[in-house]
């Protein structure tokens, strides 16, 4: 019998990522080529090309795509310009887009410079119409007026608009008439109401959201369609589904017009995985710690739940982890709540001005990549890992990828001569410098939140996490490390487990006494059938889907909201309101109104699951056979080496010690122990 594929594609800084799951057995294959940064798409191709080959006869039921083309865009990369933008808004709102908030990147810099605006001045056309905050038209939209507005948006030869009117959270109906005036003269155009893709108040984060989804439609959507006509003419006609900024899937069609819920797809696959592992193996707190190529990534998980935030900066720049306010484009839509920071096994290592050692925020990439790549001569955490005797000194990938050491050596040597420094402890600073970046993201993460990392366990994955992880579970206090069974491809196998979800959120703004509690469950009963339907249309079984209902509650006066859980009892909302605002700013004032800003539903829906893989019980495997020098405490020790693929469950040593594997390499630091169960996963824990 043929066997017949769940594929999941992940497409990272450095390298693209495929697993395949043979829907039967559970068997899987793990594949990892290039990335291709200036044409995505067929990095994606090549890696299902390299499958095929290896299983010529099989076949693909479905295919999960995690993908960075959405990001990139906004950072302005090579052949992905964003298309040219108008922006449809109330007559004399037009610079609500560029004022924006009071936000500045940098506060004490009076010549700060704010992020380009991106639709212009001049592509920015007022319409005259109103609305009031009540949903009551003040000023009717006209046919002439409709006329003008489309005949400015055909003298300027737009490729996508943006339609964004006052109030239009309360009463969509101008903008919904415009748009379908639009979709009928310039039927190629690409349309965004900000009512459909943001109906929540707040003009700019609004306004803002509308036109980053417009800038976006068509990139994505061109992106998708390629990669699905390359993927027929290889007669696959699988379903391609595609990871969402909030750790969901959804189809690909589905996806192109609303292509700001996949700015952060890539990040969000990696914590999904994470919190798979942590609920199988029984641990109620986990820190996901994914490190690749490029960046690090760290999140949390509690009671099998990864921690959902509901607006960020696109395009944005980001200090020690924390995303710097005002420097990108506000968009309002459900994400993975992560620490991102310019730490992964490309990073570059250099010498600053005042001849101290940097790493970062730089990095190889792809390519040229580290120095042991052999295009680059410049250093890299890889390279001095390869020094220090972590990685291999003589391919990765199984043997598929070529390393050479000596470049490695030439490339730390040349910054250790410029340091007055052994080579070893130049290639030791490099690693303990990006250790203490990638504890501080862990730290927002945890104590920046209230919450004490030594009640942890952290999960390590990416191509670099397991070589990193002792260390920052020794500056946390944490005790235990879990690293999967394919720790380089986990992103990819998250997008494999990952359910599909589809998020929804209507305006409120009533306080919990005033507040009729039975239109209330009227509106969610109506947001849960749009629900439904829409992840049925997609494939889920109806007996899988399931319902979260939340509100974005306040304090009335208050600017910003906490998200509580519903309940048909609006006094239990308020106190659940009080308890959550005690949690998280340690007080709760009890006589004060709780005022509910939004209603909010997630429908989530299970896809095909995979079947579990055990590992066989069998004979513990014996010692590492292979041993090689690492440097460890100014000095070169002897460490068994181990090839993963033949350890059997029960197995255990204590470290120094390196586990190889195609995909990652584990470093067990001494005062670890390491075993593996029978999930195949491995599991560190500090010795004593």
């Amino acid at each position: 019998m043929q066997p017949a594929f769940q594929v999941g594609v992940d497409v990272g800084g450095t390298f693209t990522d495929l697993v395949a799951v043979e829907k039967r057995t559970g068997a899987r294959t793990v594949l990892k080529c290039p990335s291709t940064p200036e044409a995505p798409e067929q990095a994606v191709l090549t890696a299902v090309d390299l499958l095929h080959e290896r299983y010529p006869d099989a076949t693909i039921s479905s295919i999960a795509h995690s993908t960075t083309v959405a990001t990139n865009a906004l950072l302005g990369q090579l052949n992905l310009e964003l298309p040219r933008l108008v922006f449809l808004t109330t007559q004399g709102f037009r610079d609500v887009i560029e004022i924006g908030r009071q936000n500045r990147k940098e506060i004490y810099n009076l010549f700060v410079t704010r992020p380009k605006p991106l639709v212009s001045r001049q592509d920015r056309i007022g319409v005259c119409e109103r609305i009031d905050a009540r949903g009551k038209v003040l000023i009717a939209l006209t046919g002439a007026e409709i006329e003008r507005a489309i005949g400015e948006v055909r003298a300027r030869k737009a490729q996508a608009v943006a339609i964004g009117f006052l109030n239009s959270y309360v009463n969509d109906a101008h903008e919904r008439e415009l748009a379908a005036a639009l979709a009928a003269a310039l039927p190629e155009l690409s349309i965004t109401c900000s009512a459909e893709i943001d109906p929540e108040y707040r003009e700019y984060e609004r306004f803002s959201t509308a036109v980053v989804n417009a800038a976006l439609q068509p990139i994505v959507q061109s992106y998708l369609q390629r990669l699905e006509a390359a993927l027929l003419e290889r007669r696959i006609e699988a379903p391609l589904f595609v990871m969402q900024s909030n750790g969901g899937m959804a189809a690909a069609s589905r996806v192109a017009s609303r292509p700001a819920t996949i700015i952060e797809s890539g990040p969000a696959a990696g914590v999904i995985a994470a919190a798979e592992i942590a609920m199988a193996s029984g641990i109620d707190r986990a820190l996901s710690f994914d490190m690749g190529g490029t960046t690090a990534k760290c999140g949390t998980i509690r009671a099998g739940e990864v921690r959902i935030a509901y607006e960020f900066e696109a395009g944005g720049e980001s200090h020690s982890g924390r995303q710097v306010k005002g420097s990108g484009y506000p968009v309002r839509f459900p994400f993975v709540d992560l620490a991102e920071i310019s730490a992964g096994g490309g990073t570059i290592a250099w010498i600053d001005d005042a001849g101290a050692l940097r790493v970062g925020p730089i990095s190889a990439g792809a390519d040229p990549g580290p120095a042991c790549y052999g295009k680059s001569d410049r250093a890299t955490v890889t390279d001095a890992n390869v020094v220090l005797g972590r990685c291999n000194p003589s391919a990765l990938a199984g043997g598929t990828f070529p390393i050479d050491a000596k470049l490695a050596h030439d490339a730390i040597a040349a910054l250790a001569e410029r340091l007055s420094m052994d080579i070893f402890e130049t290639a030791a600073g490099i690693v303990r410098i990006v250790d203490a970046q990638m504890a501080k993201a862990l730290r927002i993460v945890t104590v920046e939140r209230g919450l004490d990392p030594r009640s942890f366990s952290i999960i390590a994955f990416g191509g670099n996490g397991p070589l990193h992880a002792c260390a920052l579970a020794e500056e946390l206090g944490v005790s235990r490390i879990l690293v999967p069974e394919s720790p380089g491809v986990f992103s990819a196998l998250g997008l494999l487990v990952g359910d599909l979800r589809a998020s929804y959120v209507r305006p409120l703004l009533v306080g919990t006494e005033k507040a009729d509690a039975i239109e209330l469950e009227a509106l969610f009963d109506r947001l849960e059938r749009e629900g439904r339907d829409t992840l049925r249309s997609q494939g889920a079984e109806t007996s899988a889907i399931r319902v979260q209902k939340t509100y974005d509650a306040r304090y009335s006066g208050q600017s910003f909201e906490l998200d509580v859980p519903h309940a048909p009892d609006l006094g239990a909302v308020a106190q659940h309101f009080h308890e959550e605002h005690r949690k998280r700013y340690g007080y709760a004032t009890l006589d004060e109104p709780v005022e509910l800003v939004n209603a909010r539903l997630t429908t989530i829906g299970a896809l095909a699951r995979l079947p579990s893989q055990r590992v066989s019980n069998g004979v513990p495997a014996p010692s590492g056979n292979r041993f090689r020098g690492v440097w460890i405490d100014a000095r070169s020790r002897n460490a068994p080496i181990f090839d993963r693929e033949t350890l059997q469950p029960a197995w255990s040593t204590h470290g120094p010690a390196v586990v190889e594997q195609y995909d990652a390499t584990t470093y067990v630091a001494p005062g670890w122990s390491v075993s593996l169960d029978n999930m195949n996963v491995l599991t560190m824990v500090r010795d004593g």
